[in-house]
């Protein structure tokens, strides 16, 4: 198992980092950008997986770095209902709506089991498997 001294390194933040390309695509190339207050939401809720995953890794220890993850979950499921509204709005397409959904339910499954491995682990950042 390899050491992750980095957050760049950690699956779940590339794997975010993706969710916040996507949306921003649907922002410059849809309807989506044209509604301000959405918009913004769901720019918060794609930022805040990134962000969170970021910021609880520069934390201290596995309790503070779940409990960081988990809002990052909590953040995916928020920008799953987003795109919901937004779908139902018809500001986006089936098609993009679906993918954004895909995105963020396999987001939330990965950080899932990437919580599940730190409950195992004994010291955050110590011979993390990449997941």
């Amino acid at each position: 198992m390899a050491r992750i001294d980095k957050f760049e390194d950690l699956e779940v933040w590339k794997l975010a980092r993706e969710i916040c390309q996507f949306m921003e695509k649907l922002f410059r190339t849809t309807q989506l950008g044209s509604n301000y207050s959405l918009r913004n939401q769901m720019e918060r809720s794609s930022g805040s997986i990134m962000d969170n995953i970021a910021e609880g890794f520069g934390r201290g220890g596995n309790q503070e770095f779940q409990n960081f993850l988990s809002y990052s979950k909590g953040s995916c499921a928020e920008l799953k209902s987003q795109l919901y509204r937004s779908f139902d709005k018809k500001l986006i397409s089936e098609e993009q709506f679906k993918k954004g959904v895909e995105m963020a339910e396999f987001e939330i499954n990965k950080i899932g089991a990437f919580m599940f491995y730190l409950r195992k682990a004994k010291i955050k950042g110590q011979k993390f498997k990449k997941a």
